[in-house]
């Protein structure tokens, strides 16, 4: 672990010391882009050096056109972000982007992002190539983890599980106060953890059924169960392609929907089991919640798994453990990608 930030120490000095050399002006004033990259969207910021985002851009992923589109589409979205807070490209001491996947982090590696359709992409090489920029790469939730530890919810507490539910469900983990990535770079990767060793193969883990993805397949199940569940027009209404967003879900629960009760209070029960089960093999005190359904129900997400995390850890000691909602929110990711290239290239 300390020699591969070390190898990525020395690659950024190495870096910086050749950009200075051929630019005619380099980043020198504390400024860095975050990127939070997604299957569907991407965020981008510009953060200064009192960790203010002084510069945003949104674009649309777009899979479907191929990773040369998404590469010129992070690159445009980075150049439209510096425009907005006034500066160029250039004047950026680094960029940091969290995408989803295994990451190799000191080489600047996708492994795999199945729903980027990426397959050991050397994402910093070609964001290099045609920003003139250090890149820094890491895991999405694991920037997110970075940003509620370094500013967030978790300021100020070494060791932390960050667990991010939305399409899918990604972990994260902090460990001494650094990032614990493991030696197959998938820690933390708490969705992918069977939960039903003899189920259906589509309804075997933690992500299958308790991420958002996983809790519309149950709803379309059971659907025709409740003929009298808002639902049926809530779906229609808020996406005509089928898919059910986590506001959807977050209304109908709190209009006491029973569908909406019974999915939802299921999905919260099956997350506290295992988040239970990684706080007693882990031993740490705290756990931070994010990602799209925590977003939107707020508390009431965060009380249900609380409940569960409470009647299964063990032992019981461990019921100390804080269970955080998120504060950074959707900008975790961007201000953890931003902070974390920040550390590296001012190491």
């Amino acid at each position: 672990m300390a020699a591969s930030r070390a190898c990525a120490w020395m690659r950024i000095k190495r870096y910086s010391a050749g950009m200075a050399k051929t630019a005619t002006r380099t980043g020198s004033r504390g400024l860095v882009a975050g990127i939070d990259l997604g299957g569907t969207n991407m965020s981008i910021g510009i953060v200064d050096s009192d960790h203010r985002i002084i510069g945003r851009c949104k674009r649309k992923t777009m899979v479907i056109e191929g990773s040369d589109a998404i590469i010129d589409r992070i690159c445009e979205g980075v150049e439209k972000a510096c425009e907005d807070a006034g500066i160029k490209v250039k004047d950026l001491d680094a960029v940091g982007i969290g995408a989803p996947g295994a990451i190799d982090h000191s080489r600047g590696v996708v492994l795999i992002a199945p729903n980027l359709h990426w397959h050991d992409m050397p994402l910093r090489k070609r964001l290099e190539a045609k920003l003139s920029r250090p890149i820094i790469v890491d895991n999405d939730v694991n920037v997110a983890a970075w940003g509620e530890s370094r500013m967030g919810c978790a300021s100020g507490r070494g060791d932390l599980l960050a667990v991010w539910i939305g399409t899918g469900i990604g972990g994260g983990l902090v460990l001494d106060g650094s990032l614990y990535r493991g030696e197959f770079f998938t820690a933390g990767e708490i969705g992918h953890t069977v939960i039903f060793p003899g189920g259906s193969p589509s309804a075997r883990t933690v992500e299958q059924i308790c991420s958002r993805s996983g809790m519309s397949h149950s709803v379309r199940r059971l659907l025709p169960l409740y003929p009298d569940s808002a639902l049926h027009h809530l779906i229609d209404h808020d996406r005509p392609d089928g898919k059910i967003g986590s506001k959807v879900y977050a209304d109908a629960y709190k209009a006491r929907d029973p569908l909406a009760i019974e999915i939802i209070e299921h999905a919260a029960e099956l997350l506290g089991i295992a988040i239970a089960n990684w706080i007693t093999v882990l031993s740490i005190d705290t756990v931070v919640l994010g990602g799209g359904m925590t977003e939107s129900m707020g508390s009431d997400w965060v009380k249900l798994v609380r409940k569960s995390f409470d009647a299964n850890v063990q032992p019981i000691e461990l019921r100390q453990c804080k269970l955080l909602e998120t504060e950074l929110k959707d900008t975790a990711g961007l201000l953890g990608a931003a902070l974390l290239a920040a550390d590296e290239v001012h190491a």
